[in-house]
């Protein structure tokens, strides 16, 4: 499949981003699409215009750094503006209603990217407004990085479909959404987590049903080394995020083991790519050698989220045009 010239199934209806689960294959392929086109219009420094006069309200509940200046620099090269808002700033974060920020800034702003603790609080911001939602993360889901990340396997590799990504790690926000992503496309998942630690059932059973639909699998284990056998694409994540540093210790212990190193390269297809979402910590979920090392295209996988945002901001916000 040529992405770069990927003709679409149907026209793109979508309102929001709030979890992929809701995004079909065309629109997830749709997306794709155009974020290669605007990664080559941008290189070849073509101009970007189609959120001019439209401006992206960014609420941070939690920090960041590559979802922060993606999205401003992003809704910049568009044309647009984004504004920053911590919800230390704002009346969200003394306990006004979510339904009352959400009327307020549809009235003020053309959408919303929020990344924060609840699912729940974009639910109700999609509830309640009627400007595009965008999650730019939740304890639940983190779609915009999956679509950065299955940019970077589709340039890496040229194809998509009958690929293989092997997952280490907490069953996290990224298991969820790599499940659901990959499934989708037709690429094999299988996430190795300890018990205690394993993605939640719910979303498990979504990817489940997306790979059935789609000709791919969808494997939980508890073995990394079976997890990572004969994957093309390896990935893994900190094992404590934000908002779990208390749990630090406890999960150092119960993730001994869980890492990407020599021996998961060494299961692994010769030519497989190493993916982390970012940051990491060298020495814990994976080794430096592994990280800094041939395999790892760690910084083509962290540009890729200004591509594939400005995609999604162009498909919700600025009528996917460039």
């Amino acid at each position: 499949m040529d992405l770069m010239h990927y003709e679409a199934k149907q026209p793109f209806t979508q309102q929001h981003l709030l979890t992929l689960q809701d995004w079909s294959e065309d629109d997830i392929l749709q997306c794709l699409s155009l974020a290669l086109k605007l990664k080559a219009m941008q290189k070849a420094g073509q101009k970007q215009t189609c959120l001019g006069g439209k401006t992206l309200a960014m609420i941070f509940a939690k920090s960041s750094t590559r979802t922060r200046v993606s999205f401003e620099v992003g809704a910049t090269q568009l044309g647009g503006t984004a504004l920053f808002l911590s919800t230390s700033d704002i009346q969200l974060g003394r306990g006004e209603p979510i339904s009352d920020t959400a009327q307020v800034l549809s009235r003020m702003v053309d959408g919303i990217m929020i990344r924060t603790f609840k699912q729940s609080d974009l639910e109700a911001l999609a509830k309640y407004g009627s400007i595009p939602i965008i999650n730019g993360l939740t304890d639940e889901f983190h779609p915009c990085q999956v679509l950065a990340d299955l940019m970077t396997i589709y340039e890496k590799k040229g194809t998509l479909k009958g690929l293989k990504l092997a997952f280490v790690g907490d069953g996290n926000n990224m298991a969820h959404s790599l499940m659901i992503g990959c499934s989708k496309l037709g690429i094999d998942v299988a996430i190795a987590s300890p018990d205690g630690y394993k993605p939640k059932p719910a979303y498990t059973a979504w990817a489940v049903a997306n790979a059935e639909a789609h000709g791919s699998k969808v494997t939980v284990c508890t073995d990394p080394l079976e997890a990572c056998r004969d994957a093309d694409v390896l990935y893994t994540d900190v094992w404590a995020s934000m908002g779990q540093e208390g749990e630090a210790a406890k999960r150092m212990q119960d993730f001994a083991g869980y890492q990407i190193n020599a021996q998961a390269l060494a299961v692994a297809k010769p030519d497989a790519i190493f993916l982390h979402c970012l940051p990491a910590h060298r020495g814990e979920e994976v080794t430096a050698e592994v990280i800094d090392g041939p395999h790892s295209v760690i910084f083509d996988e962290a540009e890729n989220r200004l591509h594939a945002q400005k995609a999604v901001m162009s498909l919700l916000m600025g009528g996917g045009k460039a």
